[in-house]
């Protein structure tokens, strides 16, 4: 039984083609069915885009208080770049426009780019991100094709590994601090080589101390909320929270 009224935290494995949102209204409508709750607040730490899986923090009631704290851990993510294409979103969920041969490329050079990733650095996010200005989403303005000053931000990567046995695709891990943008990272990693480069998967594997490793699957806590929802409702008959 979960008492989600209360305040939890849940770790979810977000699922491909998912929007962080999707999966809190996934949850949410799912413990109103079943818990018979009409309102719940719930909210996550830190948001994946729909191409990306793993570790989502769900936090629901007085937890929610906490979402700022979560959001504030040091992450971990998987991932492969494509290095000789870019894209407008700066991965697959557009179509490249530009190639850029990569024959000459040599691991001396992705080393010495790699190293220039490392530390304090700022960071451009993408134009076809949920950040707003004026009100507006920094997407709307990229779709509509007006032009918008996104400014430079203040991160860490203090830990960012290639490994190259498929390039042109290129493997990594990389640790970083929060307001990240991975994508950005792999566009500006094809461009410190003179190159082009896009995000082709991404998977966050950690936030602070919390592992996907430990969190649910979309299906199996489906599953369990189902299952316990008849014992909630009889616990909340009893304390009159239904």
């Amino acid at each position: 039984m979960f008492y989600v009224e209360e305040g939890s935290v849940f770790l979810i494995d977000k699922p491909i083609d998912w929007t962080s949102f999707d999966t809190v209204n996934f949850i949410r409508a799912l413990f109103k069915r079943f818990y018979g709750i009409r309102k719940l607040k719930v909210g996550h730490a830190g948001t994946l885009d729909p191409l990306a899986t793993g570790l989502l923090i769900l936090c629901t009631g007085p937890m929610t208080k906490q979402i700022e704290d979560f959001q504030a851990q040091v992450k971990t993510y998987t991932g492969t770049m494509i290095l000789g294409q870019s894209t407008p979103t700066y991965d697959l969920e557009s179509e490249p426009d530009a190639f850029f041969p990569t024959g000459e490329i040599t691991p001396e050079q992705i080393e010495a780019a790699r190293h220039k990733f490392i530390g304090d650095i700022k960071q451009h996010p993408p134009k076809y991100s949920a950040i707003k200005i004026k009100g507006k989403r920094a997407f709307d303005y990229a779709r509509s094709d007006e032009e918008i000053e996104l400014k430079a931000r203040d991160i860490h990567i203090s830990d960012f590994h290639l490994n190259l046995d498929r390039f042109p695709e290129i493997d990594f891990e990389v640790t970083c601090s929060k307001g990240t943008y991975i994508r950005s990272l792999a566009h500006d990693f094809g461009r410190e080589l003179g190159n082009g480069a896009c995000l082709k998967t991404l998977r966050r594997t950690r936030i602070g101390d919390f592992k996907v490793e430990d969190a649910w699957q979309l299906e199996d806590l489906k599953n369990a909320i189902i299952e316990s929802g008849d014992a909630y409702r009889e616990y909340a008959s009893h304390k009159d929270l239904s």
